[in-house]
């Protein structure tokens, strides 16, 4: 029975040193993974977004070379990572594999040359990179494309977290 999940986000989390971290292996959730985070004071029921976040804090066991993900870092994230993370997290947990099997197909297929569509209102333009500047995706610069396109299997739009006045 696999247990562990290899993974590679979208983007890419960029820690404290400027290094991007794309891979990483999430373990399938426990019972205590979903329910001890409810007992956190910070957190103030199963409608918390911050749930979401030490959830995966726990589940995610390894990102880049870190090996110990804590909550900060998944709220370092890029919100398209973090949709990634609860996309995966999802189907590897409660999902079929040929859910499974879908997520990477179209994870493998965003991971290509992708160009990104111009904008509705404004007009195509022609910008050729300079030669001198570092790829977008050089590791080393800690410079992350922002052209990387990512289809979320099951969603159209983005989803409000609902506000309670605090």
């Amino acid at each position: 029975m696999q247990t562990k999940y290899d993974f590679t986000l979208p983007r890419g989390y960029v820690d404290a040193h400027g290094t991007v971290h794309r891979t990483g292996t999430m373990r399938l959730a426990t019972a205590r993974d979903e329910l001890e985070p409810l007992r956190d004071p910070m957190i103030d029921g199963p409608d918390d977004p911050r749930l979401t976040v030490v959830v995966l804090a726990r589940v995610v066991e390894r990102l880049g070379t870190m090996e110990l993900v804590t909550a900060r870092d998944i709220e370092g994230l890029f919100a398209v990572d973090l949709a990634f993370l609860q996309d995966f997290y999802g189907v590897i947990n409660f999902g079929s594999q040929a859910e499974y099997e879908e997520l990477m197909a179209a994870q493998s297929a965003s991971s290509g040359p992708v160009t990104a569509a111009p904008a509705l209102d404004a007009p195509a333009a022609a910008e050729e990179p300079s030669p001198a500047a570092p790829s977008a995706d050089d590791p080393a610069s800690g410079r992350v494309s922002s052209d990387v396109a990512y289809v979320r299997p099951g969603r159209s739009a983005i989803e409000e977290i609902p506000t309670d006045g605090r």
